[in-house]
């Protein structure tokens, strides 16, 4: 494996009951929202976000002279435990750093005390698989999990057709519309707190376009994931997805019903971003499950 810098930062006391924020592709640390983060704190917990390599402030990695797989992202989660001193912890996960704690839980279970997973996929089900035929309108073998929405699908059809759009603001306002679509249409979406928040992801990252190297890492390694490994799974899990996902629609169903006394969540009105509605909701969760 090819080391690399990985940003990260805690909050909360270091006596405190410790969580890790797993956050998924191509995404910044940042994007699990400072009101969250604060709840988990005042909750009593001692809480770490990072970014991935090739996000944010982590370090950017030449990928054809130093190509990596999703197995080394899923190893920089075990270096960030090591690096801020800690055994094990709770792992909180979005999307694909779903996979990666479902990845975590079946191969180092003493180093997560419970999981919880928002927003994301079983591991084995091949999600990416699903999604690229989904976009090139290729027809979904049977038993396949469910294709994300319509609405997703022509966004990313005209967005792979598109040419990338040029300079700050342009850039700002392309990431806002894929933030919209992510939202889904459960709640209202406050398009001032988007730009804003687009503007921070843009402007502390050491080179935006170097999220592509996830797509790469992907294909490097199509089938990182262990097939029909779930059972496996020891960590008390929470398996949460929102009445309005419009990327994984019926995914987290399928995880709770493979781990072992999972308990699924459904936030109403929530897509597939974490919105200041649902903060108390979720935070409230997850601070029952990491208890005791």
């Amino acid at each position: 494996m090819h080391e690399v810098d990985i940003w990260s930062e805690e909050f909360g006391a270091a006596t405190d009951t410790p969580i890790l924020l797993v956050m998924g592709a191509m995404s910044q640390g940042v994007l699990w929202p400072d009101e969250f983060v604060g709840r988990l704190v005042a909750g009593g917990r001692r809480v770490v976000r990072y970014d991935h390599r090739d996000t944010g402030r982590s370090g950017t990695v030449d990928f054809a002279a130093r190509p990596y797989t999703w197995r080394d992202i899923k190893d920089d989660l075990y270096r960030v435990l090591d690096a801020h001193g800690l055994a094990s912890a709770h792992l909180v996960c979005h999307s694909a750093g779903g996979l990666l704690g479902q990845f975590a839980a079946v191969e180092r279970p003493e180093r997560v005390r419970s999981l919880t997973v928002i927003g994301s996929s079983p591991l084995g089900g091949g999600e990416g698989r699903v999604l690229m035929r989904a976009l090139l309108g290729q027809p979904q073998p049977e038993g396949s999990l469910p294709e994300p929405s319509p609405e997703f699908v022509a966004f990313y059809r005209a967005l792979m057709a598109a040419p990338p759009p040029e300079g700050r603001r342009a850039t700002i306002d392309a990431m806002i519309a894929e933030q919209r679509l992510m939202h889904g249409t459960g709640l209202p979406f406050d398009e001032d707190a988007a730009r804003r928040l687009q503007e921070r992801i843009h402007d502390r990252a050491r080179d935006l376009a170097a999220v592509v190297n996830h797509q790469l890492a992907g294909a490097a390694e199509p089938d990182f994931e262990p097939v029909g490994v779930l059972h496996r799974v020891t960590a008390p899990t929470l398996v949460v997805e929102g009445s309005h996902e419009p990327v994984k629609a019926g995914h987290s169903a399928l995880i709770a019903e493979q781990i072992p006394g999972a308990r699924l969540m459904i936030v109403a009105g929530m897509g597939h971003t974490l919105p200041p509605e649902v903060h108390e909701e979720l935070a409230d969760a997850v601070l029952a499950h990491t208890a005791g």
